[in-house]
């Protein structure tokens, strides 16, 4: 999806899951933070006073009473620490302030330590419109590492090699992207003018060998495909179809509802398995499969503009495990600036989102089992209160981790790099 226009500043907004023998963390304290941390005591801001400076927009207007430079590790409570761990650092590892090369699509391939990426697709800065594609690039992690020892500092900026992929003529605007399935990256395309959205398989080594597994629902075109996850069970493609493609002028009319899908590689069965939303963008899973979060970015309207009173909201689904749709809805998430777009876990199920203002983690109740959850930018407990965000002062649509401990933001005109103590979730399939 399309980066909200007019934000300048992202949210990575992630849900973190904790049983509730967690042990108990540290007294929150200015001498427990790392050194790219802010404290921010709720205490200090539930009340703003009758001539308070209240935020008038979730989308131009950022929450960030420390008045601290971006980037740095919004603190709000102590469970936070416990994802960043004591040594947690954030920095730009490449950067193009002309272009918005990092957009969405992330997908980290282990086997040559690398990350796949896609440009922004009909925004001003992605260069790409109804006449032009967008771009899908890499960078290598070996480079980044370098560069950081290189650099001699554990918080400058380093600005990687970003090489261009070239890809077929019928991979266009991709928008999302997952695995590696069977060692291929699975991308999802919007599609751009007639040319149809589509889901694809890529061979990493050789662009080129591309295949495409489905471009239709049963004769008519869909939206403009938006994100996508396998089912870590199943190997079941579940993706999101949304009308941004036309909102921001570069597809048709929309013939169908914004919908999730469900697609079998095996069997080539393709089946909607969620409806009702006003915008569902983000599609991710718990790590053992049985429930599903969605994000509804109705807030932003594209060409009809943004919508406060509109969602900007993570829903919670069970799985069913004979069928695979999603049942029993729940609002698992409202964010607080911007919006939820791309949404990744890790390996202790914590929940990433890219949002408005930042990278945020918090707690959330998910109904099959007693946890707590945390959502990147925010973050939130059981009762949904705010632990924290990675604030990047610059607008962020999706990330990635790369292993253990690495973070891979996508800041449109920039990526950055956290090493933060949360171990990583397999995504790829098998």
């Amino acid at each position: 999806m399309v980066a909200l226009s007019g934000i300048t500043s992202i949210v990575v907004a992630f849900a973190a899951w904790a049983y509730a023998t967690t042990p108990a963390t540290p007294r929150l304290t200015r001498e427990t933070l790392p050194p790219q941390a802010a404290l921010v005591d709720p205490l200090t801001f539930n009340v703003l006073g009758i001539n308070g400076s209240f935020r008038e927009s979730s989308v131009t207007e950022f929450f960030n009473p420390t008045n601290t430079t971006a980037p740095f590790f919004q603190v709000f409570d102590s469970e936070f620490l416990q994802i960043l761990g004591p040594n947690a650092t954030i920095r730009a590892i490449a950067a193009n302030p002309g272009f918005a090369f990092a957009h969405e699509a992330p997908i980290w391939v282990p086997e040559t330590d690398e990350v796949f990426f896609a440009s922004q697709d009909g925004g001003a800065l992605g260069f790409s419109d109804v006449n032009h594609n967008n771009q899908v690039s890499k960078i290598s992690l070996s480079e980044v590492a370098a560069a950081i020892e290189a650099s001699d500092s554990s918080v400058a900026p380093v600005n990687v090699s970003v090489t261009k992929i070239d890809l077929p003529e019928a991979v266009q605007m991709t928008n999302g992207g997952t695995g590696p399935f069977f060692g291929r990256l699975v991308f999802v395309n919007s599609g751009r003018g007639s040319i149809p959205p589509s889901l694809v398989l890529v061979d990493p080594k050789d662009p080129s060998n591309t295949t495409v597994l489905l471009d239709n629902f049963f004769g008519r075109q869909f939206n403009s495909l938006n994100d996508i996850k396998i089912h870590p069970r199943t190997g079941k493609f579940f993706f999101t179809d949304v009308t941004y493609g036309f909102l921001n002028h570069f597809r048709p009319l929309p013939l169908l509802p914004n919908q999730v899908y469900r697609f079998d590689p095996d069997t080539g069965s393709v089946r909607v398995v969620a409806d009702g939303f006003d915008r569902c963008n983000g599609v991710a899973f718990s790590p053992d499969g049985s429930v599903a979060f969605v994000t509804d970015t109705g807030l932003n309207g594209g060409f009809l503009g943004n919508n406060q009173t509109a969602p900007a909201t993570i829903y919670a689904f069970d799985v069913d495990p004979r069928t695979n749709a999603f049942a029993n809805r729940r609002v698992f998430a409202y964010v607080d600036t911007g919006i939820a777009d791309g949404i990744q876990l890790d390996g202790a199920g914590n929940v990433y989102a890219g949002c408005g203002d930042g990278a945020q983690a918090s707690n959330a109740p998910v109904m099959w089992v007693e946890i707590r959850g945390t959502l990147y930018p925010q973050v939130w407990n059981s009762e949904g209160t705010l632990l924290g965000k990675f604030f990047l002062g610059t607008v962020s649509a999706n990330l990635i981790f790369a292993g253990d401990g690495r973070l891979v933001i996508l800041a449109e005109t920039a990526v950055y790099f956290a090493n933060i103590a949360a171990k990583f979730n397999n995504v790829s399939y098998p």
